[in-house]
């Protein structure tokens, strides 16, 4: 696995110049090697990880387990082509076990969610059936421990 690689996933902030004194490497070195990697499709965006619930923005997330009829050729491929399209899509991933397609949603209420489920994808051709998943509570994403430092202020049950 290349160092510039991993070293940009876990920080995209890196600069050049940090990453060269990291891998060993001139600065211009890694600047090419990253316009290589951007110009191939290796490296296909850069993003902020933010935890949205210490903003005062209202979201919610799902995870959408979709069982899928195949289409001939194609496979998966169609249905995954638009389902993508959709803008509070925000991953979709071919799985293997007991369903298709793994689709990661993000919208302001559960309702919104479920509205989006039951109007958008449920009636696509092809999906046979679906599987909600509201998601809670994020305690690692993307290899980013939230909260490690907050204290547990559960009480005793007992």
């Amino acid at each position: 696995m290349d160092t510039i690689l991993r070293l940009l996933e876990t920080n995209a902030q890196l600069t050049p110049a940090q990453l060269a004194i990291m891998c060993g490497k001139s600065e211009e070195e890694v600047r090419a090697q990253i316009k290589e990697y951007e110009e191939n499709g290796v490296i296909v965006g850069y993003k902020t990880l933010v935890d949205w619930d210490k903003t005062d923005s209202e979201h919610v997330n799902a995870m959408i387990e979709l069982k899928v009829a195949p289409q001939k050729d194609l496979g998966f491929d169609r249905i995954a082509e638009r389902i993508c399209l959709h803008p509070e899509v925000q991953s979709v991933l071919l799985m293997s076990g007991g369903f298709d397609l793994l689709v990661i949603i993000e919208g302001k209420t559960m309702r919104e969610v479920s509205n989006f489920v039951y109007n958008r994808l449920a009636p696509m051709e092809g999906v046979v059936s679906t599987a909600t998943h509201f998601i809670l509570k994020k305690y690692k994403d993307k290899g980013v421990i939230y909260d490690r430092n907050e204290e547990d202020k559960r009480g005793n049950i007992l």
